[in-house]
């Protein structure tokens, strides 16, 4: 879990207070996890990024990761930045009952989590597939994207 405040302050200002999902909207199982949220976010909480914009890349850069291999979703709540499982844990306990129930996913042992979540992300394309293009929601949905006309593939 890394701080929203460790980020440079031109990323803070363009995140500000959001609880935030940056998924790869090219990878099958991300964009599945983009649609279950958007389903079950009944209050709206979240807004979201593709990783493949230009606020996306930002952020990957800014945590030290590769912004082009989108290797976990990054998801911000309560100005706490979360990746990998955790990140997926981090969002069901957000959206409330009965998905806070999967939360319990951040209590699995890091050697079997990591193990685990890193081998789905590194073969997500051939396990699940790849969109030629990062797939663009409804109306309604694309106006909880912070990243709208920033380069969003």
């Amino acid at each position: 879990m890394i701080p929203v405040s460790t980020l440079p302050d031109a990323l803070q200002s363009r995140i500000g207070a959001r609880d935030l999902i940056v998924f790869d909207g090219e990878c099958v199982l991300c964009s599945g996890f983009f649609r279950l949220i958007t389903r079950i976010d009944t209050t709206q909480r979240f807004a979201f990024a593709h990783a493949q914009s230009e606020l996306g890349a930002a952020l990957y850069r800014a945590l030290g990761m590769d912004e082009t291999e989108f290797e976990t979703n990054l998801i911000i709540v309560d100005g706490t930045i979360h990746t990998k499982l955790d990140s997926f844990a981090a969002a069901m306990r957000a959206v409330g009952w009965p998905y806070r129930a999967l939360a319990i996913s951040r209590f699995i042992p890091e050697p079997l989590k990591g193990f685990v979540y890193n081998r789905i992300a590194r073969n997500r394309y051939r396990l699940f597939g790849r969109y030629d293009t990062c797939m663009m929601p409804d109306p309604a949905v694309m106006a909880r994207f912070i990243d709208r006309g920033t380069g969003a593939a």
